[in-house]
């Protein structure tokens, strides 16, 4: 198949995910409710009673302010991954064997969800980006773009990845206990709640293993880019982040493309 039927095929993958999201008014509910909740109930609770203070300029940085990029983060995660599910409703409703016989590459289809994931996930980072002022961020237009960068990134790589577990998963329930096995690790370990200095050697090597660590890390880079709250916040030079997060994509894009690709 030449390229240019390939990129058709992901195309229109890409746009029925694009429909069934938009037809879906739940899903808009949900990317909106989920991390409002988690920012204004969590944030602004524990915020009232908590205090970071770095050694940077005896910069004092609320808890509201370094949780921001944690429930983007966690939007993100949440969104790309579980957004594999769409796997198997297909197949229970018969689209995927129809898809699977047709004459276009399997990988060319995986790709083409996972654009759709990453499509998704940079709406929601879009709706974030205009609750920051909730918890006291103000971003310029370079630092929202950037936000929107690693977001879109790191939802496609996590997309790959669920697309790449769902592919072998033949029910609802099984696929959910895995994501739920994995997903919540990945996300208490990430930093996005508590900072990653100070905890026991175990916790703290568990958690420069995790992947989702340095997409967070990325965006407090770019969201307090330059500023007192960066270089309190921080783990790694954003080069390090980008450098991880990109790796990750390639590897995790290739796993859910041969995955899909190879399941019967």
């Amino acid at each position: 198949m030449n390229t240019r039927r390939t990129a058709k095929v992901i195309y229109a993958i890409w746009y029925r995910e694009q429909v069934r999201f938009f037809r879906d008014k739940s899903r808009w509910l949900g990317l909106i409710i989920q991390p409002l909740l988690y920012l204004v109930l969590v944030g602004v609770g524990i915020a009232s009673s908590m205090t970071f203070r770095g050694a940077a300029g005896g910069a004092n940085v609320s808890y509201l302010t370094f949780m921001y990029p944690g429930i983007v983060g966690m939007s993100v995660l949440f969104t790309a991954i579980f957004s594999g599910v769409g796997i198997i409703w297909d197949r229970e409703f018969g689209f995927l064997k129809e898809v699977l016989v047709a004459p276009v590459p399997r990988w060319a289809v995986a790709i083409g969800k996972s654009l759709g994931i990453a499509t998704t996930v940079l709406l929601q980072a879009a709706i974030l980006l205009i609750l920051a002022p909730i918890a006291h961020v103000q971003l310029s237009v370079g630092s929202a773009l950037g936000v929107l960068g690693v977001c879109a990134l790191v939802g496609f790589s996590l997309g790959s990845l669920g697309i790449a577990i769902a592919s072998r998963m033949q029910s609802m329930e099984g696929f959910q206990f895995v994501m739920n096995v994995l997903v919540m690790p990945m996300f208490f370990l990430s930093g996005a709640l508590f900072p990653l200095t100070g905890l026991p050697v175990w916790l703290s090597a568990l958690a420069h293993i995790d992947p989702l660590t340095y997409g967070i890390d990325a965006l407090r880079n770019v969201i307090y880019v330059g500023g007192q709250a960066a270089r309190v916040l921080v783990q790694y030079s954003i080069g390090v982040d980008l450098l991880v997060v990109a790796a990750l994509a390639a590897l995790l894009v290739l796993l859910g493309a041969w995955a899909f690709q190879t399941q019967p």
